[in-house]
């Protein structure tokens, strides 16, 4: 009886089995928040499998779709016993994500499990959305970017996109493409990104600027602001703004430099309970913004003679604070050039050749105060000239004029600062007018006895020492005349002058650079380090500012049968201290071998020049 009820309850479980058939169905899910599936977006298909103790293989492709990742989700079994009759059920849930490929209908399905078959599922895949390429996940057929560049995949490593995609790029921008020689240029590099956060930015070299003088500016973005290009909305920061100026016409290139940035990209995953959920990862990027050519045209011929150097828009005010002045006493004016353009490279005329001879003018001590303001570099620079009056009247002071090239004209215009009339009274003498000023003398004669009188006395007039009186100060005056001559036949041109002492004059700028040196100041050091180098060449060839180009160097040189490694190597190193003195690491680690490269060029120039002249 025992084995009989045994019997009898093993066939009802495996009747109950037996009622309890495996089941496979398949369904599509488009995502949380998304209605239709695009080029690029994520999906799933959900696979739900019941009293199947089989598990299904990972399918190897899905049409019109890559497979991403297959995982199960989900498990739950059951067993019950109800008037003797026992259920046992079990059921499983996996989800293959796929990403959409091509657009058209596709079908999936069927799939088998055990021996039993799926239905068969259907779904469409319409146009890409803009912002699929940020799904966040990465894979050789969607690494589409501008530059065509390489990108690196493997989990873990940073991913480079050479010039950028439409989640992050840099573009460079340029005031004007069309300009004149010495016109002042703002080049701005802007940053756009569609991602979370950026965490670093930073250079890994300098942008190159062919033919350009280039001065950095600190007007750039301290935080990131909203811009929309190309429909698309971004977050912007101006990340590096220069002022250039063109030294040489034709068609100037300047090369964008490679930034590093580091920002969060958002990667999604779909979790069963929650959807599609995300979290940041760090990407490293390197970025190049585009290229630029330039357009220059030289300034139109003739030039004036007075011709102040200036290309832009300028006023130019005077002040003088008193009227009223004091002989051998220092006296101060002021003049003050305004507007926007080349402001540090404008030159007033001698005031020696225009103020009257009573006003002995110095060296004045000049301020230079320029800003960017949106596409232009405005600002004033103060000249600050002492005088000295020297002899007592009442003088005029002229206008002073200054003479700039104004682009937006083409011509060349004049601004002119007011002139004064000036009272100079008598003041402390010098030591060089009391030395000349005539003694007192005694109005009271002394008596003369007549004693002292000898007839037979030699006249005064045939002793020697008497001609001796006139045979020194005549040949003192000769002597002066024959000097003077000569001073003023070799200061007649300064221009001979300064070429055959410039290399004395580069030596005593290079002590500038030397203090500079010694002190750690980079930017000091290769500023006067250039300003000695640019000042050797222009007084060593004739030249003046304007023309002191490269090209007009090197043409010039040749000529005088200089050799062309000289040549080079001298062009060369003002290459290297600009890229130096431009840079961010500054150039400190060289300071030492551009101060004796220097040194080395200038001596090999007075070589050639000395074999030349032989």
């Amino acid at each position: 009886m025992t084995g009989r009820i045994r019997a009898i309850f093993v066939l009802l479980i495996f009747s109950a089995l037996a009622m309890s058939a495996g089941n496979i169905r398949l369904s599509v899910d488009v995502g949380r928040g998304q209605k239709n599936i695009g080029v690029g977006d994520l999906f799933y298909i959900n696979i739900d499998v019941s009293n199947i103790g089989e598990e299904p293989s990972t399918p190897s492709s899905a049409p019109g779709a890559k497979v991403m990742y297959f995982d199960r989700v989900s498990q739950s079994s059951s067993f019950s016993s109800i008037n003797g009759q026992v259920t046992q059920t079990s059921s499983s849930r996996y989800v293959l994500t796929l990403k959409a490929t091509e657009e058209g209908k596709f079908t999936f399905g069927p799939i088998s499990i055990g021996g039993d078959k799926s239905n068969t599922v259907s779904y469409t895949i319409g146009k890409g959305s803009s912002n699929s390429s940020s799904s966040g996940y990465d894979d050789d057929s969607s690494s589409d970017n501008s530059s065509g560049s390489s990108q690196t995949n493997s989990s873990g490593q940073p991913k480079f996109i050479g010039k950028g995609d439409s989640n992050l790029f840099l573009r460079a921008s340029v005031t004007q493409t069309n300009v004149y020689e010495q016109q002042a240029l703002v080049y701005t590099v802007k940053l756009y990104s569609t991602y979370d956060a950026i965490k670093f930015i930073g250079a890994t070299d300098s942008p190159k600027f062919d033919g350009f003088v280039v001065e950095e500016s600190k007007d750039v973005s301290h935080s990131l602001s909203v811009e929309t290009f190309n429909g698309k909305t971004y977050g912007t920061a101006v990340i590096a703004r220069y002022v250039i100026f063109p030294q040489m016409t034709g068609q100037l290139k300047v090369t964008g430099n490679t930034y590093t940035v580091s920002v969060d990209q958002r990667e999604y995953y779909h979790d069963p309970f929650w959807g599609n959920m995300s979290y940041a990862t760090p990407l490293q990027l390197n970025v190049t913004p585009n290229d630029l050519v330039v357009n220059v045209k030289p300034l139109p011929s003739p030039k004036p003679a007075d011709f102040s150097g200036g290309v832009g828009r300028f006023s130019i005010s005077s002040e003088l604070k008193s009227s009223v002045f004091k002989t051998n006493t220092a006296a101060s004016i002021v003049y003050t050039v305004s507007g926007s353009g080349n402001l540090k490279y404008i030159q007033l005329p001698d005031l020696n050749a225009v103020f009257p001879s009573e006003l002995e003018v110095y060296t004045p001590t000049t301020d230079v105060q320029a800003n960017v303001n949106g596409g232009n570099v405005s600002g004033k620079v103060t000249f600050d000239y002492s005088f000295m009056p020297l002899e007592e009247g009442v003088f005029k002071i002229p206008p002073v004029k200054l003479v700039y090239f104004n682009p937006e004209t083409g011509q060349y215009e004049t601004a002119v600062a007011k002139g004064y009339d000036v009272t100079v009274g008598k003041g402390q003498a010098s030591s060089k007018s009391q030395a000349n000023r005539p003694r007192h003398l005694d109005s009271k004669l002394m008596a003369v006895n007549p004693k002292d009188l000898k007839s037979e006395a030699v006249p005064m007039v045939t002793r020697f020492p008497f001609w001796l009186f006139f045979i020194i100060p005549f040949m003192v005056l000769v002597i002066s005349v024959a000097l003077n001559k000569r001073y003023i036949k070799t200061h007649a041109d300064m221009a001979s002058f300064n070429s055959r002492r410039a290399d004395k004059l580069a030596k005593r700028r290079l002590k500038k650079a030397a203090a500079c040196m010694r002190k750690n100041d980079s930017e000091g050091f290769y500023h006067e380090l250039l300003v000695a180098l640019w000042g050797y060449m222009g007084d060593k060839l004739k030249m003046p500012g304007s023309e002191l180009m490269r090209e007009n160097i090197k043409s010039v040189l040749e000529e005088k049968n200089v050799e062309t490694p000289v040549i080079d190597g001298f062009i060369s190193l003002l290459d290297t201290c600009e890229f130096a003195k431009y840079s961010p690491a500054g150039g400190q680690s060289g300071m030492e071998k551009a101060y004796q490269d220097a040194v080395k060029e200038i001596n090999d120039v007075e070589n050639a020049f000395k074999k030349g002249g032989k």
